[in-house]
């Protein structure tokens, strides 16, 4: 969503337990080399949670719960020659379920490590970090109950 020269990006910092191994998702789009945390532009009149939940049902093609906000971070772009400052926000999330994958170049699930790894932008290993250290939180607050 673009609003004074301002556009907001919304990420999933999607997590799922498989085979006994919590597995982080990571993608690759737009021709990148690099990998990342999926990311959605909000819309006009959308929130950035909304935005993310679309995102996870149209392009990733499941379900997720948000548990929580992980991180936010500030950039900037330069769009048909204007420049835009950014607005990141990134959610931790808990795949419920999904099918295939469609709207990504590639997609891979690894564990944390690996993700840490291959994830080529400072920000996004900040948001990864931070939601990591959240889930174990979550967790924590959960057993009490």
């Amino acid at each position: 969503m673009m609003k004074n020269n301002n556009l907001s990006i919304s990420g999933a910092v999607v997590f799922r337990d498989y085979r006994k191994k919590r597995q982080w998702l990571i993608v690759k789009n737009d021709g990148n080399k690099d990998w990342e945390i999926p990311k959605v532009t909000v819309r006009k009149g959308e929130s950035s949670v909304r935005a993310v939940i679309r995102m996870i049902g149209e392009v990733a093609g499941m379900t997720a719960r948000i548990l929580e906000e992980a991180s936010r971070a500030n950039g900037a772009t330069v769009i048909n020659g204007k420049s835009l400052s950014v607005r990141y926000y990134y959610y931790l999330m808990m795949q419920k379920a999904g099918s295939e994958m469609i709207g990504f170049d590639d997609f891979a699930w690894v564990e944390y490590a690996q993700a840490l790894k291959k994830i080529g932008l400072k920000r996004e290993k900040d948001a990864l970090k931070s939601a990591k250290d959240i889930l174990k939180e979550w967790e924590k607050a959960r057993k009490k109950k």
